[in-house]
């Protein structure tokens, strides 16, 4: 299929125009659809966990109700069959496949070229009541539907993590999801693991107790405080969750899997890190200490340093976190490394990925242990 490649930083995307009926049969709706006594079946989820995330806000948000969806399917109906001139959808769908595609450029442009199809359908990141009103018009109307194409934004071969922000990102409104990010619903949805809800929870503490050294400074899309933040609420929550995954038995054994006591060990290794790196800890441009890829590669030290039986022992006894300082203090010598000034040339990588292995591996070379 012809389409536009968009680059923007190491990333890339695709602009095409799907013919609708061609468009309707390669999608996948995550939640069920009304219309006049008909309906779309929400397809099986499997194991995709972005899926299995927007099918389960069908049963936690009130927006989703049968009521709302049959109302506003019929207005978009409507808006279908007595638009003339005007565009049916103007607005782009944002659709997602975990396949990596292949784009073939032509030979007389560098952004315009063909694009593989995937092999499974796409899962619709913002969109589906459009879709789904597209759909049943195509039922009532089949003798129009062939004119009709729609304009589509293409993410492909991304991580599931990245799917599930872009949905929340675009949703992120009272008309749709109320709340303000994804982490937000992973208690209140039954199907999620023990694990995601006290990862969750864990976050959620991190962003709102006075004495955490990350309060407001995580970006929930939505959040109160104005001042500036530092990272995004699910990056904050993606490292915390491969922590708690690593070790689940440790903070079972040691917290009885309750958010409330671990988020105190937590608590107190950010507290002696923000002690040791006072001179380039906060909102200095100068300095790149408390930025996204940094702060990931702290949360990932985080987790090297629960596995130490002696370091854990000595936070039992004194509950302190001086017992972190002592660790992290060698890290005081290394920040003129995280000046902006040259710090992708000091941590070079081919993505944020490989910098964020690439701090870690540098704290983690640096610890008194």
């Amino acid at each position: 299929m012809l389409a536009t490649r968009v680059l923007q930083k190491e990333g890339a995307f695709y602009f095409i125009a799907y013919k609708a009926t061609e468009l309707l049969d390669r999608v996948s709706f995550s939640s069920r659809y009304y219309f006049e006594g008909e309906q779309i079946d929400a397809d099986e989820p499997g194991d995709d966990e972005v899926a299995k995330f927007i099918a389960g806000i069908e049963k936690s948000e009130k927006s989703f109700q049968r009521l709302l969806n049959r109302r506003k399917i019929g207005q978009i109906v409507n808006f279908y069959e007595t638009a003339v001139s005007q565009p049916l959808i103007p607005g782009t769908i944002l659709l997602f496949t975990d396949e990596t595609l292949r784009f073939r450029r032509s030979d007389s442009s560098e952004s315009v070229g063909f694009l593989s199809e995937p092999n499974g359908k796409y899962l619709i990141i913002d969109g589906q009541h459009r879709l789904a009103a597209l759909h049943f018009f195509r039922q009532r109307h089949p003798e129009q539907i062939d004119r009709i194409e729609v304009p589509c934004v293409l993410f492909d071969g991304k991580s599931a993590d990245f799917a599930t922000e872009m949905f929340v990102i675009i949703n992120s409104t009272h008309t749709r999801i109320n709340k303000s990010h994804l982490v937000d619903l992973y208690e209140r949805v039954s199907w999620e693991t023990p694990e995601k809800k006290f990862a969750a929870q864990l976050v959620d503490l991190l962003y709102g107790e006075s004495d955490s050294p990350l309060r407001y400074r995580i970006n929930r899309l939505g959040g109160r405080s104005r001042q500036e933040k530092w990272i995004l609420q699910s990056e904050v929550f993606n490292e915390v969750f491969k922590v708690v995954q690593r070790n689940r038995r440790f903070f079972d054994d040691h917290f009885g899997m309750r958010a409330d006591r671990a988020y105190a060990l937590l608590r107190d290794y950010l507290k002696a890190v923000r002690d040791v790196m006072d001179a380039v800890w906060g909102d200095n441009e100068k300095f790149m200490f408390t930025r996204d890829v940094t702060l990931k590669a702290l949360f990932r030290v985080f987790g090297d340093l629960i596995r130490d039986r002696k370091i854990v022992q000595a936070w039992d006894d004194e509950r302190s976190p001086k017992v972190f300082t002592n660790v992290v203090k060698p890290w005081a010598d290394l920040t003129r490394e995280f000046r902006a000034e040259g710090f992708y040339e000091r941590f070079p990588a081919k993505g944020q990925v490989e910098r964020v292995r690439r701090i870690h591996t540098r704290l983690a070379q640096n610890l008194n242990q």
